[in-house]
């Protein structure tokens, strides 16, 4: 059933306050919020009934609190903790990050009043710049092991716990291309920008007018479209970090940056193509998934997390949802042409300042019991309807978009970059994008305001 247009605002509304710090796709979901009192939520089943964690019990007893910066999985992480406590004995406060706050300033403030939280779920910015302040060290756990590849290092160490996976690209719906075609669609037959260019032309031929969904939203343009330049540098985080440097040193010229003319040449693709065309920055997001499900539009580009809007416009878990990359150039050997980006987008932060040493050990043992446990492995993904990050997890996710992130990352067709940049960089060169993106400025213009944007991060 769709939502109510209110409720969707409503939800908006939640989204918003959400994305305010934040550089990455995991904060993009949004809580339940129905519409039909008599409506009965599906809820997968979890197999309790083999357990083989071992419970260390001189923890019985202990509290730990846990602040949660991803509010669609709130209700999951109560019941959650509500399920470790009848095993472990130990309690588990989930406390929500509440509307309007970013999860950075509530931490910080919880930290000025002495009452920090035993364990926060923080954006990977936020970790980097608390960790050697604030954080216990983890680089002795044993899940590290399971997350290979995954894991967020600060000056050698490890601070964090990476919660999920999320990856973004072009979601493409393959019935409606089906459908206008006439023909079989195989999304691996798309392998450059010329490619996609020429089943944008099809589509337009078939009948679909603009093809594509294009937000105008500043954290959408400002960190997951223009952080391809920065991820795509070599498809490594670090290579990402690396080119942010040279930018703020002023070593990297955007002018003939090769990344920066490719990730142009897709926007502008994108640009034509827009269903908004007309009216770009009047484009309404949730209209986007509504579009996207009826098949006025065949791509939309986003995020896994983009699945409970398009569930709100009445997709199904059995349709046939994935993603295409954000191509760049017309190399079909070119990773980017190739590969999905998908990367750790949210971390667990333990105190490492006030948390008394049997708080640590129970939160630790909340970590590995998540990793380890037949019980927490499923609640974790079934639950909590995330992409694990632990290559020891059976289980794969329900919904189609996090399906076909996490068969890209286990068939080896994902890249793992995540560019950390300042809490600003989406708000302040967003705004520059939606100029660009109106045809208000041209290519030397919004090259100029990032150039001066990371000239100003020294």
């Amino acid at each position: 059933m769709k939502k109510s247009i209110f409720s969707r605002l409503i939800a908006l509304g939640v989204l918003s306050a959400l994305i305010a710090t934040a550089s990455t796709g995991c904060r993009f979901g949004f809580a339940s919020n129905p519409d039909d009192p008599n409506e009965v939520e599906e809820v997968e089943p979890i197999d309790t009934s083999v357990d083989t964690f071992a419970y260390d019990p001189s923890l019985q007893g202990t509290s730990i609190t846990l602040l949660n910066s991803k509010a669609e999985i709130q209700s999951a992480l109560v019941e959650m903790g509500a399920e470790f406590e009848k095993k472990s004995g130990v309690h588990v406060e989930v406390m929500p990050v509440t509307d309007g706050d970013s999860p950075y300033t509530k931490v910080v403030s919880l930290y000025n009043s002495g009452n920090p939280p035993t364990m926060s779920i923080l954006d990977t910015t936020d970790v980097i710049a608390l960790a050697e302040e604030k954080a216990a060290d983890l680089s002795s756990e044993p899940w590290l092991a399971e997350a290979e590849g995954y894991l967020t290092e600060v000056n050698g160490k490890v601070y964090s716990f990476p919660l999920c996976i999320e990856g973004r690209g072009m979601i493409y719906n393959k019935a409606v291309i089906e459908t206008a075609l006439g023909e079989t669609f195989d999304p691996a037959s798309i392998r450059t920008l010329d490619d996609f260019t020429a089943l944008l032309d099809r589509l337009v031929e078939a009948g679909i007018e603009r093809p594509v969904s294009l937000a105008m939203e500043d954290w959408s343009l400002g960190a997951h479209h223009l952080q391809y330049v920065y991820e795509t540098y070599d498809g490594t985080s670090a290579g990402a970090a690396e080119a942010i440097e040279l930018l703020k040193s002023g070593q990297l010229d955007l002018t003939s940056y090769d990344r920066m003319s490719q990730f142009l040449d897709m926007f502008d693709v994108l640009r034509t193509y827009n269903v908004a065309k007309s009216d770009p920055l009047g484009a309404d997001y949730d209209e986007m998934a509504i579009d996207l499900v009826d098949g006025k539009t065949a791509f939309w580009f986003n995020g896994n997390w983009a699945w409970p809007n398009l569930e709100d416009a009445d997709a199904e878990k059995d349709d046939e949802y994935g993603f295409l990359p954000y191509f760049m150039n017309n190399d079909p050997d070119d990773f980017v042409n190739w590969q999905i980006q998908a990367s750790p987008s949210k971390q667990v932060m333990l105190d490492g300042v006030v948390a008394t040493e049997q708080q640590l050990a129970a939160a630790k043992e909340f970590l590995n019991w998540i990793v380890y446990s037949e019980i927490g492995q499923q609640m974790l993904v079934k639950t909590c309807n995330i992409i694990p990050p632990f290559r020891n997890n059976p289980y794969e996710p329900s919904d189609p978009l996090s399906r076909d992130i996490y068969s890209h990352v286990h068939d080896g067709t994902a890249f793992n970059a995540s560019a950390i940049v300042p809490n600003d960089h989406w708000s302040i060169l967003g705004a520059a994008m939606q100029k660009y993106l109106a045809g208000r400025s041209d290519r030397a213009e919004l090259i100029a305001s990032i150039e001066d944007y990371w000239a100003q991060q020294k």
